[in-house]
């Protein structure tokens, strides 16, 4: 047995490389809860916080309010840090004093010169990763990554300066000044925990359980505010009490001790139910765009024009002829090539199928090989939302790419080759263009809900801008220029919000993990409370729904002030695992290690009697994945609004074939009367089945409006009144009831 780990503050255990047989010798022993085995898991600025209305230049805002975050640490379990302007310490106090975290100098990682005020922790962990890898361990960190906290690939270091960068002015990108770079929270400190690893024959980073558990751990003890995840586990999705369940075990018991945990929803859109990180005590976010495109205007022989989206130089591209290079359905093959004689000098049409979106930048290379002037793509517009354009050492070498979706790319394709003359384009320098005239949209691949696992909890929580997003990156990237790249995923959607909750948490330290997300949730702008509508992308365009975005894109400073939240606490998710039929000893099993909980209930007390519906988890949403006829539900507020002493009324807007009511219909605070309780009812109105609908239940007292959405989802009962063998009714009646408890989340024994 080969030790690398030993748990101690949040949990207990250790992680041990074992054989088979010492696996399940060590399992048999009475004392030992469970052997879990290692997995691996998925690692899911400028204008961005403009846009979320924290403008550094506005002084009326949540930005200042807070004081820019001062005081918060921020832990962030990533692929490590590296050096940077937009991580100097100028401005800030000493570490705070409850710090107990450290600086580890090893290797390319000098603590002395990379450590400082504002990075004050910064902690690697290879040792899971190290026994699972298969392959030479000395050419790995000589050519692959590096044994430090360094971050060799850049992932780690983009989402830490998108949570709480430092000013930088002047931030350029391929010619493009950006303006001032900055994160959410540019006074709050940083503590890195590396625990994710670069694997070049996956071209992707790899974070294991046993490395991601010693972080959290880490992290814990050392004092961190809020702790950040850009990974996420892979489908199918798995109970919260299952040993292999360690992502959402470990997240339980830090938001238990009172820190937020904000996770990654994935990056699997527009499929439905392909969202993530779905426990209730995890804030998992979605992606959104910006208000923000980079327009570069075609022009065609013919004096027609269209609009593509790339990064062109400011002399833009004079008229150039135009060929067709073809459509491909998959990625290139290492040494292909365009033939020269076609292409050199001219400006080169590729259609790319969906299965080869993934590969614009090798087939821009093989067009940069072949002496082209520029590449146009035609490509599926969900995904232009992903890759607005490509950079990288071929545009360095004069080959930009537009990107344009099937319709643009049609029309050039036939003005190409039915033009009587040479067929000829012009291509103008790009213009940024910011506000109205981009409209807000769920990004294509965010992962959406429903909830697989357990549909009754809404998921994902938040959407936050995760398109495009300029923050800092490696060097080796291709993609980076000055220090900088512009990429795209929830993995930058989730620092957004982390940025957005180390804010709430400075100026609201008193609140809980709970408070903080339903303060989000309830705020955030919407269908119903965008000036504007907010669409999701994919194969075709919709409204945005709470499967999307959850509540809607974060509305930072309606956060700071919501008025009412929906909280909750370490037994409120105990009683979520009860209300799943989870057993008293698996329950423990998972949540256990605190004192409290020991001499309160034990492992025979876990859940109290009666359980609770999971319906009545006291979320800041409401989902009923099976309404038959009606259900109750109950929620409980809280007021931390000004004036104390209000009253809120119910604004109903019920999802289509329902009918809402809510009982009481106002609600009144005093200074004696800080938290009420309140049902809502859901009857149906359609005697047959109906996918989801939505609505939403808004509480207002004229200044806050605190809004809660709905989704419900209908179906018929089975029909037995005509069965006359008695036998075969029960079968039926036994079915609905077994389909009705799996889509509330129950365990049916």
């Amino acid at each position: 047995m080969q030790m690398v780990y030993g748990y101690r503050h949040s949990f207990s255990g250790f992680a041990a490389k074992l054989t088979e047989s010492q696996a399940k010798k060590i399992a048999d022993y009475p004392e030992v809860v469970q052997v879990i085995r290692n997995r691996h898991h998925k690692v899911l600025n400028t204008r961005s916080w403009d846009f979320a209305g924290l403008s550094a230049r506005v002084p009326d805002n949540l930005l200042h309010e807070s004081n820019m975050g001062d005081g918060i640490i921020i832990g962030v379990i990533d692929s490590g840090i590296l050096p940077n302007p937009a991580f100097k310490d100028e401005g800030l106090g000493p570490i705070p004093a409850r710090w107990q975290g450290e600086c580890e100098s090893v290797d390319m990682f000098d603590a002395s010169k990379q450590c400082n005020n504002k990075v004050i922790g910064a902690r690697f962990y290879k040792d899971g990763f190290e026994m699972e890898f298969q392959g030479n361990l000395t050419d790995y960190f000589t050519y692959s990554d590096n044994p430090s906290p360094l971050d060799i690939v850049g992932h780690g270091s983009h989402v830490a300066s998108t949570a709480a960068g430092s000013f930088v002015a002047n931030a350029t990108y391929f010619g493009h000044n950006f303006g001032t770079f900055r994160g959410g929270a540019p006074r709050a400190r940083l503590a890195v925990y590396k625990a994710c690893w670069y694997e070049p024959t996956l071209e992707t980073q790899s974070c294991t359980d046993a490395d991601v558990l010693q972080a959290f751990e880490d992290a814990s003890h050392d004092g961190v505010d809020i702790i950040s995840l850009s990974i996420g586990p892979t489908m199918p999705l798995i109970s919260e009490v299952d040993k292999s369940s360690t992502l959402a075990i470990a997240s339980f018991h830090a938001v238990a001790d009172g820190i937020p945990v904000v996770c990654a929803a994935g990056n699997e859109g527009p499929v439905g139910a392909t969202v993530t990180n779905v426990s209730p005590w995890i804030l998992t976010v979605a992606a959104s765009n910006v208000d923000r495109a980079f327009q570069t205007i075609i022009t065609l022989g013919n004096n027609k024009t269209f609009s593509g989206q790339s990064l062109m130089t400011k002399d833009g591209i004079g008229f150039k002829d135009l060929i067709f290079g073809g459509e491909y359905n998959s990625g290139p093959s290492e040494n292909f090539r365009f033939l020269a004689s076609d292409v050199e000098g001219r400006v080169v049409l590729c259609y790319l199928m969906k299965e080869a979106t993934s590969n614009v930048a090798a087939y821009a290379r093989a067009v940069n090989a072949s002496g082209a002037a520029a590449m146009i793509v035609a490509m599926p517009p969900d995904d232009i939302t992903i890759y607005p354009f490509y950079t990288g050492n071929y545009s360095l070498a004069g080959v930009p790419v537009i990107q344009v979706d099937y319709e643009t790319g049609t029309e050039i394709l036939n003005y190409c080759l039915t033009s009587e003359a040479t067929p000829l384009i012009k291509l103008s320098s790009t213009k940024i263009l910011v506000g109205k005239p981009v409209a807000a949209k769920v990004a294509a691949y965010s992962s959406r809900g429903p909830n697989s696992y357990v549909p009754s909890v809404l998921k994902p929580d938040i959407a936050a801008p995760g398109t495009s997003i300029l923050a800092v990156s490696a060097n080796s990237d291709s993609m980076t220029d000055n220090a900088y790249s512009l990429d795209s995923g929830t993995s930058m959607a989730t620092p957004h919000v982390t940025g957005i909750v180390a804010l709430l948490r400075a100026l609201h330290p008193d609140w809980s993990p709970a408070a903080i997300k339903s303060a989000l949730v309830t705020t955030a702008w919407n269908t119903d409370t965008y000036d504007y509508p907010i669409f999701a992308e994919g194969n075709s365009r919709k409204l945005a729904d709470p499967f999307d975005y959850g509540g809607g894109i974060a509305n930072p400073n309606g956060a700071a002030h919501p008025g009412l939240v929906y909280d909750m606490g370490r037994n409120d998710y105990i009683h979520y695992l009860c209300s799943l039929g989870y057993s008293n000893g698996l329950i423990y099993n998972a949540t256990s290690d605190s004192p409290e909980i020991q001499n309160v209930a034990g492992i025979r007390g876990m859940c109290p009697k009666p359980i609770m519906s999971i319906l009545d988890l006291n979320l800041p949403s409401i989902t009923i994945p099976n309404l038959r006829e009606k259900v109750t539900v109950t929620r409980t507020v809280t007021n931390v609004g000004l004036p104390v002493k209000t009253v809120y009324k119910a604004v109903i807007k019920s999802p289509l074939g329902t009918k809402v009511s809510v009982k009481p219909k106002v609600l009144s605070f005093d200074y004696g009367i800080k938290k009420i309780s309140f049902q809502v009812t859901i009857k149906s109105t359609k005697k047959y089945n109906l996918g989801y609908t939505f609505g939403s239940l808004t509480w207002t007292d004229g200044k806050h409006s605190v809004r809660s959405p709905i989704s419900v989802k209908t179906e018929i009962k089975f029909r037995t009144s005509g069965i006359k063998n008695e036998t075969l009714k029960k079968d039926f009646q036994r079915d609905e009831m077994r389909l009705l408890a799996s889509k509330q989340g129950f365990i049916s024994t």
